[in-house]
């Protein structure tokens, strides 16, 4: 199938250049995510009647279909497709004929490709919030039952203080939370819409982006389309926040390093989590 901007063109793309331009093999991660943004897109373009609702409704089953394929795995998203989005469209197409290339109606791989990576990454900060919820409850129970174990606290690596082993534990606690804090702040700022923003100056067709929010769970939408489109944001903060929590996690490791070793000797590791040297 001819790309989408290909008709503007004379001369075929050089196969070295376009391996270089495309990004399917990275991109098809996202592939639930594009697929929640297309139907709630088509979802839209039938309520808002730009589409008839048995065209809406023929692109919704399709793309239904499409999703159940890949989750029985038996649709392989990758190359030759360009990227996710095309991909899909070519797959729709295949199975529902024409109306599946009314799909892009009202909207651009621009915004498209921003709606996805905010679903994905929502989803992803959903679930580190679970694990490090998970990780502080550990904490909290090794912490009740060493109320009264005692160890020595230390500054500079020198011992400082006689310590409660539960005191010590419980400061990772409250660095998790901190970690949690901030995890919600970026979501509150990942959780808003760019879709129906288009190219960069949304489009003359009346779409409703109040509608495909509420759909797909955005609290709000973009204010300004080429803002929509071209904030990132919110990874560089993702980014920044992931790094702060792993110093944490660091922290910890370094720890149960020192504290395993002969030198300390406060803890143990079980053969189920601990290698050895591959020295003979």
């Amino acid at each position: 199938m001819a790309k989408v901007w290909s008709k503007r063109f004379d001369d075929a793309l050089d196969p070295f250049i376009e391996k270089f331009n495309a990004s399917i093999v990275f991109d098809k991660k996202l592939i639930l995510e594009d697929l929640d943004c297309s139907i709630a897109h088509a979802k839209m373009l039938g309520k808002t009647q730009v589409l008839s609702s048995s065209e809406a409704l023929e692109i919704i089953n399709g793309l239904e279909s499409i999703k159940v394929e890949y989750l029985e795995g038996k649709f392989f998203p990758g190359p030759p497709s360009e990227d996710i989005h095309y991909c899909i469209e070519e797959k729709l197409i295949s199975l529902i004929g024409e109306t599946g290339k009314k799909l892009h109606t009202g909207r651009s791989r621009n915004d498209q490709v921003g709606t996805d990576i905010r679903l994905w990454l929502r989803k992803e900060i959903d679930n580190i919030e679970i694990l490090i919820i998970d990780l502080q409850k550990a904490f909290l129970n090794l912490a009740k039952s060493n109320i009264y174990t005692l160890i020595p606290g230390y500054t500079h690596m020198q011992r400082a203080q006689p310590l409660s082993l539960a005191h010590h534990l419980l400061a990772y606690i409250e660095m998790l939370q901190r970690d949690r804090e901030r995890f919600k702040e970026v979501r509150a700022r990942v959780n808003i819409s760019p879709l129906g923003a288009a190219a960069l100056a949304g489009t003359k067709i009346k779409i409703d982006r109040h509608f495909t929010a509420a759909e797909l769970g955005f609290e709000k939408i973009y204010k300004n389309s080429i803002d929509a489109v071209s904030d990132r944001d919110f990874c560089i903060e993702f980014v920044s926040v992931s790094s702060l929590l792993m110093s944490h996690l660091s922290k910890i490791s370094e720890e149960i390093i020192l504290w395993v070793t002969n030198e300390f000797s406060f803890a143990k590791l079980t053969d189920k989590c601990a290698t050895g040297s591959s020295l003979i």
